[in-house]
This record gives C-alpha cells, structure tokens and sequence, in this order.
C-alpha cells in the first residue's frame, strides 16, 4: 500500500465529497414533500441538476485548463457549500431549481477535478487498485451517510449544515496534506455524432439509463414515502438500491467478458424490467417485500452504463476512448435530466407503483431495441474485447483513471 499513500488526501477528499452529494438528493426530495412541493417540481429540481452537469461535462476541463486544479475545486466546493445553506434559507421552488442547476454544473466539475487529478497521481501498475478503493469509497460513503437522515430529521437545519459541511471539509486534505501538480487535462473536442456513430446500441443505453437511474435517486425517495416507509426505511430503501448495484457489477462484467456484451446486456435489462415489476406489486408498508424489489433492481440497472460503456470500447479505435467517455456521459445526462421530470409527473397522477411502470416501460423499450441491434449487428470477436471496468457517472476523467489508454485495435464492425 505504500505506492498509494501519497494519493490518502485525494481519496479522503473523494470520501467526503461522495457522502455529502451521495446524502443529498434523498434529503432535498424529502425536503421539498415536507415544505409541500408539488412531485413535479421536486422532479423538476431533479432535472436542473442535470442541467448544470451537462454544461459541466463542456466547460469544466476549460476551466482547469485556465485556472489548474486547485483553484478549480476550491472555487466550486464553496460554491456547492454555499448553495446548500441557501436551500435551506430560502425555501422557494424557483430558488431551489436555480440552485440545483448550480449545484449540478459544481458536482460536475468537482468530480472531473478530482476523477483527473487521480489519474494523473496513480501509477499505471496502480490504478485497477485506486479505482477499486475509489469504488469501495462511493459505496461506502453513499449508503452510510442515507443513515443521517433517519438521525437528524430533513425538517430542520441540521442535515443542511453538515452537508455543507462535507463540502467544505473536502477542501482540507487536498489544500493541507496533498503536494501534488497534476498536469492540465489535455483538450479534445466534443463530437457527439462520432460517438453515435461509435456505437448507437451504447448511447442509447446511456440515455436509458440515465432516465431510469436518476428516477430512482431522485424520486425514488417519494415513492419509498408513498409506500409507508418512515424515514430510516427510506434511508434503508436507498441503501439496498446501491448495495445491490454494487453486488452484480463484477459477475455481469465476467460473464459480459466471455459471452457477447450485447446478450448480457440484454440479460441486465430483462432483469431490471422484472424486477421494476415487481415493485409495482408491493403492497404499503411491506417494507421486506419493497427492499428486496430494490435491491434486484439496483442489482440489474445500476450495471448497465458500465456495460453499455463496455460495448463502446469494444468498437472504439485508438484516439476514441476520452470522447467517447465524455459523450457517454452527456447521454446519460440528457436522459437524467429527462427522468426526473417525467417520472414525479407520473407519480403525481398515477400514485406511487407507477415510478418503476415507468422504469420498467423504459427498460422494455431499450430491450426491443437491443434485440434489434442484435438482429442487425455483427458478432465481437473476444479477442478484439476490451476488458470490463466498473465505470462511475461521475466524470469522463474516471475512464482514465480505469486504465483505458490509447492502444487499441481498429474495430471493423460497429453496432
């Protein structure tokens, strides 16, 4: 472990930041249903995050490029503690989708701070080791800190605090312990249509999931409060979801490694549909029945970028692989921001089964068309595959950071 020392600020630094943006969302979604927000402009909240990530994913490496590093995370940390004091100062509906529009574009651009200063710290022979301690962090920090706010209550003051807090605090280890001079992020330039034309089958997946995930990390809270869940079940329902995502992320990219991605892909979505369906079954307050159907259907749809992403690589030529990281990212954004949006609509006419009708809808339409792409594409070769990573939707930078270089095969066929 001694390599990876100089890199403890940095990963405690990931911590915090990854437990104050992992606490974030559930607390403003029950936030706003206490101070009686209407499901669809919490949705809406949701959707302005989004927003502000996509404009991110353009200017944020502009924007280390002229400043460097340090300037730009400590900028938009104090920002993002800031933003959060403000939410709960001013509790007003116009106020807190501005905010989160800001909130978004601060996130964004930490995470591509943070993600590129990691890769430009760890050695090459290290990096499959940072990216799985960095994963363990996300998991670690994310389902823990669900747990404050059962403790603190999202009624009051307090939880806003120490979220900003852990805002703030994240510039500690990285302003006091870290020396490092990570070098600029080098400059690419953003063509969406390449990255299509790459692979439709993936970017579809993104946008996919992008509508389906965000739904359930930013509604999903609400549905678990329509169900009869009290606050520490919510905190729980949440917990399960990522916990599950986290338990199939290796063997689906085992089996996607030696099977053609596209049946595995096929095999994740047909199980994120089910399980969503199975969620639509829950009767209130079971609460047993609700965390087993999230537990399998985070276990199944959170992989699915991962995999998706996976099956891009494999057509990727060499010089592909940071644009291709960076649009996949921005088709995941464009469908997160989409997501909360349509599914607090559809929760707010429909009642609370409906969230996962919708994310089993959506599931089942991506499902059709990777049937179709199946019919119409041609077989990878398992030699030509690259190796599955398990990615983050944090920033493109973490593509680097999980070893992808410029080597590579030319990929003939594309789907």
């Amino acid at each position: 472990m001694t390599p990876l020392r100089p890199l403890a600020p940095l990963l405690l630094t990931a911590g915090i930041l990854l437990a104050g943006n992992g606490v974030q969302g559930t607390m403003i979604a029950l936030r706003g249903s206490i101070e009686g927000f209407e499901p669809w402009l919490i949705g809406l909240m949701g959707s302005t995050y989004f927003a502000g990530y996509i404009v991110a994913c353009i200017y944020a490496p502009r924007l280390v490029q002229a400043v460097g590093h340090i300037r730009t995370f400590a900028a938009l940390a104090a920002i993002a503690s800031a933003g959060t004091l403000a939410l709960v100062i001013i509790v007003d509906p116009l106020a807190w989708i501005i905010i989160r529009f800001a909130m978004g574009f601060c996130f964004s651009g930490l995470f591509t701070v943070m993600e590129s200063w990691l890769n430009a710290s760890a050695e090459k022979t290290d990096r499959a080791r940072v990216l799985s301690i960095y994963r363990l962090i996300d998991l670690g920090a994310v389902t823990g800190v669900q747990y404050l706010i059962p403790l603190f209550g999202a009624g009051g003051f307090e939880l806003f605090a120490i979220v900003a807090m852990f805002f703030a605090l994240s510039l500690v280890p990285v302003a006091v312990a870290d020396r490092s001079k990570p070098q600029q992020p080098d400059a690419f330039r953003f063509d969406l249509r390449a990255v299509w034309q790459i692979s439709p089958l993936a970017s579809i997946g993104c946008i996919t999931i992008g509508l389906t995930n965000s739904s359930f990390r930013l509604i999903g809270p609400l549905y678990a409060e329509d169900m009869g869940l009290d606050v520490a079940q919510i905190a729980t329902f949440m917990g399960a979801g990522i916990i599950g995502g986290a338990a199939l992320q290796l063997p689906l990219g085992i089996f996607s490694d030696k099977l053609d991605r596209r049946w595995t892909l096929l095999a994740a979505t047909l199980g994120a549909v089910l399980a969503g369906l199975y969620l639509t079954t829950a009767s209130p307050g079971s609460a047993l029945q609700i965390y087993l159907g999230i537990f399998l259907f985070g276990a199944f749809a959170l992989p699915l970028y991962s995999l998706s992403a996976a099956h891009a690589n494999d057509l990727a030529k060499p010089g592909q692989y940071v644009l291709l990281a960076a649009g996949l990212t921005f088709f995941f954004s464009i469908g997160a921001m989409v997501g909360p949006l349509v599914s607090s609509w559809v929760i707010e006419r429909h009642g609370a089964a409906s969230l996962f009708i919708f994310t089993s809808i959506i599931h089942g339409a991506f499902l059709v068309i990777a049937l179709w792409r199946i019919a119409a594409g041609q077989h990878i070769p398992r030699s030509a595959r690259t190796r599955f990573v398990s990615l983050m939707r944090t920033s493109p930078a973490i593509f680097r950071l999980a070893g992808r270089g410029e080597k590579g095969q030319d990929r003939a066929s594309r789907s």
